[in-house]
């Protein structure tokens, strides 16, 4: 299974994206998204490293907030 994890771009250096998400930061490339307009304070999809889709806000809330639901559902599972 592929899993890719929304952050928001919070400085842009060519290819090269400073990103976060959740109190982390990380170098994210953008190569993957060549000819597509993305900026400072945009979402994207990050999988191993590379930017593969811009998203809304919205889509990243409801992801992580879809993240944290499978998450609470397996600390249940561990715990019973």
């Amino acid at each position: 299974m592929c899993l890719a994890v929304p952050m928001q771009i919070n400085h842009i250096d060519g290819f090269d994206a400073r990103c976060s998400a959740k109190g982390v930061e990380r170098t994210v490339s953008l190569f993957m998204l060549q000819g597509e307009p993305v900026d400072i304070g945009d979402w994207v999809l990050v999988h191993v490293g590379y930017a593969i889709q811009v998203i809304s806000a919205e889509e990243a809330r409801e992801t992580w907030e879809l993240f944290a639901e499978m998450l609470a559902g397996e600390e249940e599972a561990v715990s019973a």
